[in-house]
Formats: structure tokens, C-alpha cells, sequence
């Protein structure tokens, strides 16, 4: 039985400790705050403020873990090097950590060190850098903070007068005490899609199906898989996945986004952990949940093949209102469809656009996969967080 220490306890965390009980392994959940949704499932737990370096050093100590596993971006992840010094293993890695919890460190790896193609960038300290960068850059653009999660402080440019309002959204939804911001041209893309790329210590690096996602507000809404793509395009963004997978070192699962255009892959952003889009799997959609490949790459189980086992997609339940509260109505309903199911995360409170559960919905690998997708977003609408 190994010891997981797991920094981050949200919805992808506590699908990860049900993954973990299920194999006999202990979780520690650390948040920022109590009740907190893997806190539910774990053995044990931690309240801490991971910014918090000397913080995080004691709960290391204390805890003294075989893995040590990031769930969330606000971390004082440049810790992780004295870790592995000490002994600790860092999921995937100290260096992918460090690496992609912050936007610049990633896409510098990607477009300058390995030559990936990328949207032109640039960076922004400052509500007049932002300015320069916008001019340099051209509208529309992308505002993004260093550092963030589903979506937060992302917005588009499309005007002048959107480039202050844009600054300040970013200062909002910046996660740590970065206050720089990515600036990116706007690629016009057909889709984009999540490529869950497992790397293993003694394996091959495998892929899932590729899983395509609609956003809102820079946070995904649904999803599905497989996604249609051209043959090739898989290919090309199998490369990249690798090449960038290699160089940040280590096992585990890794969301590794792309944007398909008319002239080609473009790399886009990366995760070192179960992505949010993956929640489709929840739905039987491949021999193993990202959780479940997460945690047996972890562990160093051997994987033999991720294969497609169904058709499925995700469609989130989002709260609209600040509550202490939170409520459900129109589950009944809702757990009366066929082919569908759902998972309620427990948060303990709620604000507009949290998200507070999932639907999933699955067929046949012969179905029809919009029609699967539409019955999700449908589904989705019959649950009210009150």
C-alpha cells in the first residue's frame, strides 16, 4: 500500500481517490479549505495555504509520502526540486510541475525548445505591457494569467476599449502571486480537442481517443469522444504529445490540448494530471478512467492498451447562484434515462458558473455520437443547484 499525498482536492481529485481506494492506497486530500470534494472519499486531510512554502514543507514532513500528487495550480510547486533531493517522488515530476503550473515555463518549453507550432504570443506585466503587447500581437488575442484554472481570468481582446477590462479580469482569476499574463493571437480554429497522453516508467506512452470539448468563459461545457479527426492530424498531435511529455519527464496522465485549423495542429496548453474534459470517461467510454490510468501509471502497474469501449460525452451542472447550501432538484428525473449517469461533486458551497456535477451519457461504439452529445447538454438542464 503507498501513502498519496494529494495536493488539490476538487472534483478530479476525489474521482482519483475512488480510484486509489479501490486499489487499497491512502490518500491524504490537502485544500485550502475543509470538505473540500476528495476530502469526502480519503483516508486523512489537510487545510493549507499551498502558496504557502514552509507550510507545504511541514505537511511534507509530517505526512512523509511515497507520492506526492498535484491536483491544482496554486501550489508552491518550485518546492518540488528540494523534494526529490529528499527522496520524494513528485507526480509525473518536479520539473513538469513547475513547469505547467505556470503558462510561461510551458509554452516557452514547447514553441522555443522543441519547436511545437504555437498561436504567436507574447508576455505582459502590466496593464501598459498588455497595451504594447495587444499592438505587437494584433486583435483579436487571447488574455491569459501565468497561472489559472478552468478559465479563470481568460478573456479575448477584440477592441481597444476590452484591453483594461481584459487586465483586470486577468488580476482577478490569477491563482498564486503571479501577475503577469500571456498574450496569444487568436488562431481561428475548426475544434479543439484533449489528447490524454499516459506516460509510464517502463512502458510506452499511450493515448486515448481524442476528446473533443466546447468552452464558455475559457471553462469546458461538454465534451465527447471520440472526436472525428482527420487521420493525420491525430498523428501530428501524437508527436507533439510525446515530444513534450518526454521532455517534462515522469508518469501519469497529461491533458495535452490542441487547436486544429485549416493549416494544421497547433499546440495549445498542457496538464500534468486528469483533465476536466476526461470526465467523459466516467462514462465507460475506455477500458480505464484517466483516473484509473493515472493512478496505475503512478503506482508503475504495467498498461497494456487503452481501448475504446463506447461512445460517450460530459456536459457540466453549474450553479447560478451564491449559496452555503447547496441543493439539487431534478435528479429523480434525471436518473430515470437510459444510458446516462451522473456525480454530484459535494461542494459545500456554490457561486454563478461553479461547477457542482457532471452528466454523462454513452452508446454503442456504433452510435450516433452528436446525438449522444445533444442528450447530454439536455440532460445537463434538468438539474437545478437551489
Amino acid at each position: 500500500m503507498a501513502k498519496i499525498l494529494l495536493l488539490g482536492s476538487g472534483e478530479l481529485g476525489k474521482e482519483f481517490v475512488i480510484a486509489a481506494q479501490r486499489l487499497g492506497q491512502k490518500i491524504i486530500a490537502v485544500d485550502s479549505y475543509k470538505n473540500a470534494p476528495a476530502m469526502h472519499v480519503a483516508d486523512d486531510y489537510e487545510v493549507i495555504n499551498m502558496l504557502n512554502g514552509e507550510a507545504l514543507d511541514t505537511i511534507i514532513a509530517k505526512h512523509q509520502p511515497d507520492f506526492i500528487v498535484p491536483e491544482i495550480e496554486a501550489i508552491r510547486t518550485e518546492r518540488f526540486y528540494a523534494y526529490e533531493e529528499q527522496g520524494y517522488t513528485v507526480i509525473p515530476s518536479a520539473k513538469a510541475a513547475n513547469y505547467t503550473m505556470n503558462r510561461k515555463a510551458i509554452r516557452d518549453l514547447a514553441a522555443i525548445d522543441l519547436g511545437l507550432k504555437t498561436a504567436p504570443y507574447t508576455y505582459a506585466a502590466s496593464a501598459k505591457e498588455l497595451l504594447e503587447a495587444v499592438v505587437s500581437i494584433g486583435m483579436p488575442c487571447v488574455v491569459k494569467p501565468l497561472m489559472s484554472s478552468s478559465g479563470k481570468g481568460q478573456s479575448t481582446i477584440k477592441t481597444e476599449s476590452d484591453i483594461q477590462k481584459a487586465w483586470e479580469y486577468a488580476q482577478e482569476g490569477s491563482r498564486g502571486d503571479v501577475a503577469e499574463v500571456i498574450v496569444e493571437r487568436f488562431i481561428n480554429f475548426n475544434y479543439e480537442i484533449t489528447l490524454l497522453t499516459v506516460t509510464q516508467n517502463n512502458g510506452l506512452t499511450l493515448f486515448c481517443p481524442p476528446i473533443g470539448h466546447r468552452q464558455e468563459r475559457g471553462d469546458y461545457q461538454e465534451s465527447w469522444q471520440p472526436a472525428q479527426m482527420l487521420p493525420q492530424h491525430l498523428q501530428v498531435a501524437q508527436e507533439m504529445a510525446q515530444k513534450v511529455t518526454e521532455a517534462l519527464t515522469g508518469a501519469g496522465i497529461w491533458g495535452v490540448e490542441f487547436f486544429i485549423a485549416d493549416d494544421g495542429v497547433y499546440f495549445s496548453e498542457l496538464s500534468p494530471r486528469p483533465h476536466d474534459t476526461g470526465m467523459v470517461t466516467l462514462g465507460n467510454t475506455q477500458n480505464f478512467n484517466e483516473f484509473e490510468l493515472h493512478l496505475r501509471a503512478i503506482l508503475g502497474l504495467p498498461i497494456a492498451e487503452i481501448t475504446q469501449e463506447r461512445i460517450g460525452a460530459s456536459a457540466v451542472i453549474l450553479a447560478s447562484k451564491h449559496s452555503d447550501h447547496p441543493n439539487f432538484t431534478g435528479i429523480e428525473e434525471l436518473a430515470a434515462i437510459p444510458k446516462s449517469d451522473f456525480r454530484l461533486f459535494g461542494k459545500p458551497s456554490s457561486r454563478p458558473y461553479r461547477r457542482m456535477g457532471v452528466v454523462v451519457t454513452y452508446d454503442s461504439v456504433n452510435g450516433n455520437l452528436k446525438d449522444v452529445t445533444e442528450k447530454a447538454k439536455e440532460l445537463a438542464k434538468i438539474v437545478s443547484v437551489t
